[in-house]
C-alpha cells in the first residue's frame, strides 16, 4: 500500500482514486502543517484581541451580523455542523465519500483556512482507519459549498451520526472511533465552517468522473475502429493530412489513435482499392466528433486538477505576521462551484453525442441495404431477429443520455434570506456526469458488440489492436449461433469498459496508444 502525502499542492485525480479505493495511506505533508499552524494563529490572535471576523465569532449566512461571545464559539460550530446535516436520497457510495475527505484534507492543507490542525488529522485517521461516514448524497447547491453532504461528514468526526458498517449497513460512528482509540474531534472557532464550507462532494464526483472517461475515451475510438473495420469502410477520413490542414487538438489526437490502431491491417488493406468513394457520416465525420469530445474532457481535467488543489472555503486566512490586521482575513466566494458545474454539463453533453454516433454506426452495421450483411447479422434473417434489439437498447441508453445532455448549471435558486442568492447546482451537474459515464459505456457496449459479431463474417484477420479487443469480448460474449438472450453479454461488456481491465493488457500486448 503507497503512502500519499497531501500538501495542498500537487493531489492528482489519479491519488484520490488511490485513496478512494482504499489503496493509499494518507499523510499531511510537514510544509503543509505548518501553514495550517500559521493560520491558526491569525484565528487565535483574532480571538485574543476580541475582534470580529465573520465565521469567527458571528453567525453565518443571513445571520452574519450575529455577533457570538468567546464562551459560545464551540457550541457555534457545533451547531452549524448539526443543524447543516440534512440531506436525503441515497447513501454516497464508500468511494466516493473517501475522495470528498481526501479533497477536503488537500483544501485544508493549503492553509488559508484557519483550522487547528486536530481537524486534518481526524480526517486522516478515518481514511487510514477505514471509517466511512454515511452520507445522504442529495442537498448541496453547490454554493456556499457543499454544506449539508459534508455536516454529515463533520457529525461522524465529532462522534455524532452514522458510519458505513462492514456488512453494509450503518452504525453509530462512536461505536467506530471507540473501536479505534479515537476521540471524537472538539470543534474550535471556524473548524466547523471550514469543515463544511468547499468543493468537495463536487470534486469527489468529477474525479471519479474523469477516471471512468481517461479510458472511455480510448474505448470509443478502439470501438469505432472496430466498427470500421467489421463495415470496411475506409482509414483515409483519419489522414494526418486532412488534420493538419484543420489542426484543432482533438481533431490530431483521435485521428493518430485511429490510424495507429488500424496500422497492419488484413482488412483494411483488401479493400484499399475498393470503388466506395465516401462512407457515411458516423464513420467519416468520427474525428471531428470524437476529437470535439476529447477537448472538452482535456479541459474537464484542467479544470479539475486546478480545483484538487485550490483553498475553497470561506472566510480565507492569509498570514501577514510581520503587519497583522483585519486584512489577513478575507470574505470571498470560492466555494461557489460554477466552474465546476459548467465543466461537467459540458462534458455530459459531449458524452451525449460520443453514444450518438456510437449508435448511429450500430444501424449502419445491422441494416444489410447498407451494410451488405446478413439481416441484423441473424444467422437465419426472418426466422432469427440476430442483433436487431442491440440497437433499440442503445437508443434507450441514449434518450437517457439526452436527459443527462440538459445542462444543470442554468438553474438557480435564492437561500438564507436572500445572503446566498445564486447558486451553480455543482454537486448536482457532477453527479449528472458520473451517471452518464454509464450510459456511454452501455451504448459502446452496444456498438462493440455488434461489430465483434459483424467480425466473424469476415475471413480475414482485423488490425492486431482490433484483434486483442474482439478476444477479451469473446471471453464475455460467444459468437451467435442463434437467438438468444443479449442482456447479460451487454452488461458484462459496459462493466468491463468502466472498469477498464482489458485497456491495460491490451496496451500491453500490442502498443501504447497516444492521448
Amino acid at each position: 500500500m503507497i503512502t500519499i502525502s497531501l500538501d495542498g499542492n500537487t493531489l492528482t485525480p489519479s491519488e484520490v482514486m488511490h485513496i478512494a479505493n482504499g489503496n493509499a495511506k494518507v499523510v499531511v505533508s510537514s510544509d503543509a502543517m505548518a501553514r495550517v499552524h500559521s493560520a491558526r494563529s491569525v484565528v487565535e490572535r483574532i480571538l485574543s484581541n476580541d475582534e470580529t471576523v465573520y465565521g469567527i465569532n458571528t453567525g453565518f449566512g443571513a445571520l452574519v451580523h450575529q455577533r457570538i461571545s468567546s464562551d459560545d464559539l464551540t457550541q457555534l460550530q457545533v451547531n452549524l455542523i448539526r443543524s447543516h446535516a440534512t440531506a436525503i436520497g441515497e447513501l454516497m457510495s464508500k468511494e466516493s465519500v473517501r475522495a470528498m475527505m481526501a479533497v477536503r484534507i488537500n483544501s485544508l492543507a493549503k492553509g488559508h483556512s484557519g483550522v487547528h490542525p486536530d481537524v486534518l488529522e481526524q480526517i486522516v485517521h478515518f481514511l487510514n482507519y477505514d471509517i466511512t461516514p454515511a452520507i445522504p448524497r442529495i442537498g448541496s447547491l453547490g454554493a456556499s459549498g457543499d454544506l449539508a453532504p459534508l455536516s454529515h461528514m463533520a457529525l461522524a468526526l465529532i462522534g455524532e451520526g452514522d458510519v458505513l458498517a462492514s456488512d453494509g449497513t450503518t452504525e453509530s460512528s462512536i461505536t467506530q472511533l471507540k473501536e479505534h482509540g479515537l476521540i471524537p474531534l472538539e470543534l474550535r472557532a471556524k473548524d466547523g465552517l471550514s469543515l463544511i464550507n468547499g468543493t468537495s462532494q463536487m470534486c469527489s464526483f468529477l474525479t471519479l468522473s474523469e477516471q471512468r472517461l481517461a479510458n472511455l475515451m480510448v474505448y470509443a475510438d478502439l470501438v469505432l475502429c472496430t466498427s470500421i473495420e467489421a463495415r470496411k469502410a475506409s482509414v483515409t477520413p483519419a489522414d494526418e493530412r486532412v488534420h493538419n490542414a484543420r489542426p484543432h487538438e482533438g481533431q490530431l489526437t483521435v485521428s493518430k489513435r485511429i490510424r495507429t490502431i488500424l496500422a497492419d491491417s488484413p482488412i483494411m488493406d483488401s479493400h484499399a482499392n475498393c470503388e466506395q468513394v465516401q462512407d457515411a457520416y458516423s464513420f467519416r465525420c468520427a474525428p471531428q466528433v470524437h476529437g470535439a469530445v476529447y477537448e472538452r474532457f482535456a479541459a474537464l481535467q484542467k479544470t479539475l486538477n486546478i480545483e484538487l488543489n485550490s483553498a475553497t472555503d470561506n472566510p480565507l486566512v492569509f498570514p501577514d505576521h510581520s503587519n497583522p490586521g483585519p486584512h489577513e482575513v478575507l470574505s470571498q466566494g470560492n466555494f461557489h462551484g460554477e466552474v465546476l458545474a459548467l465543466t461537467a454539463d459540458s462534458m455530459s453533453a459531449a458524452l451525449f453525442e460520443l453514444a450518438s454516433i456510437s449508435e448511429r454506426r450500430i444501424d449502419q452495421m445491422l441494416d444489410p441495404a447498407r451494410s451488405g450483411m446478413p439481416a441484423f447479422l441473424a444467422k437465419d434473417s426472418g426466422l432469427e431477429s440476430g442483433l436487431m434489439i442491440v440497437q433499440y437498447v442503445a437508443g434507450a441508453s441514449l434518450s437517457e443520455l439526452h436527459g443527462h445532455a440538459a445542462p444543470r448549471a442554468i438553474f438557480s435558486t435564492s437561500t438564507s434570506a436572500g445572503q446566498e442568492d445564486h447558486v451553480s447546482m455543482g454537486a448536482t451537474a457532477t453527479w449528472n456526469l458520473l451517471q452518464a459515464t454509464s450510459r456511454l459505456a452501455e451504448v459502446l457496449a452496444c456498438e462493440l458488440v455488434v461489430a465483434c459479431e459483424a467480425l466473424e463474417l469476415n475471413p480475414l484477420e482485423p488490425a492486431p489492436f482490433v484483434s486483442a479487443l474482439k478476444q477479451r469480448v469473446r471471453t464475455l460474449v460467444k459468437p451467435l449461433q442463434g437467438d438468444r438472450s443479449t442482456s447479460g453479454d451487454l452488461i458484462a461488456v459496459a462493466n468491463e469498459l468502466l472498469e477498464s481491465k482489458w485497456l491495460a493488457r491490451i496496451e500491453a500486448e500490442v502498443g501504447r496508444l497516444n492521448r
